[in-house]
Parts: C-alpha cells; structure tokens; sequence
C-alpha cells in the first residue's frame, strides 16, 4: 500500500526523498535490519547507501547479472547486499573493507541474509587486495578513500570486461564540487580530478547522477 506522503517540493529534500522511497520497492527486512544496527552504531550512518540508492544498486546488478562484483569500501555491509541481489547462479561479490574492527560488524550483518555465502568479505588496503584477485569483473561499485578514486578507477579498469560497469559514489560530495573547493580539502579536490579524468576518458561512457551524494555509472567500451 502506497504511504500518503508529501508531493515533492520544487527543491526536493526529504519531502522528495519520501516521496520517492513510497513509490519504489520497500528495502528487504534483513536489510531494513542492517540499516537499523548502522544507525545504532556507527557514528557517520549516511555513508550506508541507505534504502533508495541501495535498490537502484540491487535493480543495476538485476540488470547486469554479473558473476563478478567488486565492492570497495564495505561499511556495514548494506551495499555488498544490494548487489549481491541480481548475481547469475554461480556469482559472488568480492567486498573489500580497510577498516579491521568493522569486520566482526559485517559479518553479523551479512549472515542476515540468504545471499551471505555469495559475498566474500576482504579486510584490508583495497588496491593490495586487488591485486591479489585472479577475477574478470562485470561489475565494480568504488565507494572508499575519496582521495584514491583515480587510483582505484585505474587499477579496475582493466579487470573490468568489455560492456561491464563501473560505479562510483560520492561524486557530488555534498554539492561542495559545485563551488570553489578549499585548498585543504584533499577529499574534494581528489573527487574534482576523478570526475575531470573519467568525464575525459574515452574508454568508458559515463552518466554522473544527482543521487544522494552523487553516484557515476561508467560503462567499459
């Protein structure tokens, strides 16, 4: 049943946001679950990709049906979730967490669903982790160090296969690109020079959304 909710104002915001979780698929409970627990716990739960863009990241992966997804930047889990949904029949999602005292957090969240044995969790520096996967990817969602985006985006590219995405969040940071972006901040700076590199870069076709925080869909020529 269709909540009543707001119309959506002409700026959008959360009388948008309502608006368009009520017309769009309901999240899975397990994932209702694990948005809860990141709310609970984790002091910055606005980096979970939260209920809206966590279905377009599940209907993406419907799409693709890819057996090799890249995950870089775990959080709690929700996103490796999400496009672990649309795997073919023998896929997997490799995701991979830098930071080790979340791992036990991960996992709990994991094992809530019935696609845990699809995921493989990696803890430790994304590129090093890389580096040691014999993998073809079909798709790859970037979601970690902003200020190694470029260096995440180039070493991915080439493992990705011919007609496979890339995705990419946080490339609006918080609108601050749209602005001048101050000296010191190392972060935006690196998501200016990312989306300058890839909206230069023939390789790929390239969309930049206005989701959230910005999310960039890059499909390998």
């Amino acid at each position: 049943m269709i909540q009543n909710v707001p119309y959506p104002d002409a700026e959008g915001g959360e009388a948008l946001e309502a608006y368009l979780a009520a017309h769009s698929d309901p999240e899975p409970s397990y994932l209702a679950v694990v948005n809860r627990r990141t709310h609970v716990r984790m002091i910055n739960p606005r980096m979970m990709s939260g209920h809206l863009q966590g279905r377009l990241l599940a209907m993406l992966s419907h799409m693709v049906r890819p057996r090799r997804v890249l995950e870089l930047g775990t959080f709690s889990g929700y996103s490796a979730l999400c496009l672990a949904e649309g795997l073919a029949g023998d896929g997997l999602v490799h995701t991979v967490e830098h930071d080790d005292e979340l791992e036990d957090f991960i996992r709990d969240n994991l094992a809530l669903s019935p696609l845990a044995d699809r995921i493989r969790l990696h803890i430790g520096d994304a590129l090093e982790v890389l580096a040691g996967l014999d993998e073809v990817f079909d798709l790859v969602f970037i979601d970690a160090d902003k200020r190694q985006y470029t260096d995440y985006y180039e070493a991915v590219l080439p493992r990705v296969r011919p007609g496979g995405f890339i995705l990419a969040d946080n490339t609006l940071w918080d609108g601050k690109l749209l602005h001048n972006v101050r000296p010191g901040d190392k972060q935006a700076l690196a998501l200016l020079h990312f989306n300058d590199h890839v909206a230069a870069d023939s390789r790929v076709e390239k969309l930049l959304l206005p989701l959230r925080d910005g999310l960039t869909i890059m499909r390998k020529r």
